[in-house]
């Protein structure tokens, strides 16, 4: 498959590089292309200067297309490279960018290519809950 490592944080929307208990993964989502004009990417509106991060609608800066931010972001694929914390090999995969609830806990799960596994991705400082 070969995944390309972003080698800048302006081609991303979502990056993160986590230790896992037993490996690691370096996750992001690169920025879509914009569907009507093809030219740049899309981004969140910039008002006098600076990214309105808060913002519900991603805006194509060369064409002003605009797109409602949860039919933008449901388009897109999280890619992520990692060692699997159930089998230690390394892998490459990819899963739709939206989150899902994973024992309890809202995270974007990408899946092991070796073992099927699940390797989620959480939100930073939330922890998954043990069933007792």
């Amino acid at each position: 498959m070969a995944l390309r490592v972003p080698k800048s944080m302006d081609e991303c929307l979502y990056f993160t590089n986590r230790i896992l208990e037993k490996g690691n993964l370096i996750a992001w989502v690169y920025r879509k292309e914009c569907p009507k004009c093809k030219k740049v990417k899309m981004g969140k509106p910039v008002e006098k200067g600076k990214i309105k991060t808060r913002a519900d609608i991603y805006v194509c800066p060369a064409c002003s297309y605009q797109e409602e931010k949860k039919e933008h972001e449901e388009s897109l694929m999280l890619e992520a490279q990692y060692t699997c914390p159930e089998c230690g090999k390394e892998g490459e995969s990819t899963a739709p960018y939206k989150r899902k609830s994973y024992k309890g806990v809202q995270a974007y799960v990408v899946e092991c290519s070796h073992c099927r596994a699940q390797i989620p991705i959480t939100k930073k400082l939330k922890k998954i809950k043990d069933k007792k």
